[in-house]
């Protein structure tokens, strides 16, 4: 981010400029903003989230992701299927264990699946995202919540465990939006209706769609 007298501020990073990790997507234009520059954002998003982990983490276009926020992928998670859910093989690990045998350990927990966050999602700070949830496009997570079920589009969630607080918009707004879906538009496109598209105008959004779709 570059503010208008020149000064840039490296705490709110582009995400898919910084993240390079074969589990992680990350759509244009969505950011982090941390309280300090961090050498690995992908380490501090999904602290879980392994090479060789079999879940993946997908985050779409322009979701706008608060300090603080986690991630918490099925990697993370422990067996369930014995009488303790003890890592004893975690610890068991030698310099001779090969990435596939912890692969093949990591494929005996839990798995929850994919995390995978829609576009225009907005999450608070200290949010946090438990594994195999999926959040609709233009969602709203609020600061500290903890997410442990799906969210649905343009849903207002809060709270432990987060629980829906409002839809943002009357269904047949939101169905008109996630058919229209601008932010796949052109990134021209989208400069050109910033108006429609910030102060809610759905017939100039409807009349660009349309533009889109010529």
């Amino acid at each position: 981010m570059t503010l208008p007298d020149g000064t840039v501020v490296p705490e709110v990073v582009h995400l898919n400029q910084v993240i390079d990790h074969p589990r992680m997507t990350v759509g244009d234009f969505s950011y982090y903003h941390d309280f300090e520059v961090r050498p690995d954002y992908a380490a501090v998003l999904a602290p879980y989230l392994f090479p060789f982990s079999a879940e993946r983490l997908v985050i779409g276009r322009f979701v706008q992701i608060a300090h603080g926020t986690r991630f918490i992928t099925a990697s993370a998670n422990h067996a369930l299927g014995g009488f303790s859910t003890y890592p004893f093989r975690s610890f068991m690990m030698t310099a001779e264990t090969t990435e596939e045998e912890v692969a093949a350990l990591l494929r005996t927990l839990d798995g929850r699946g994919d995390t995978v966050v829609g576009n225009d999602v907005w999450l608070g700070m200290d949010a946090m995202v438990m594994p195999g949830v999926s959040i609709g496009d233009g969602a709203i997570v609020a600061a500290r919540a903890v997410v442990v079920k799906d969210v649905a589009p343009y849903t207002v969630v809060a709270g432990n465990p987060a629980r829906p607080v409002k839809q943002r918009f009357p269904d047949a707004v939101i169905e008109a939006l996630l058919t229209i879906r601008w932010w796949d538009w052109p990134v021209e496109r989208i400069e050109a209706n910033l108006d429609a598209i910030l102060a809610q105008d759905l017939a100039a959004l409807r009349r660009a769609a349309e533009g889109v779709r010529r």
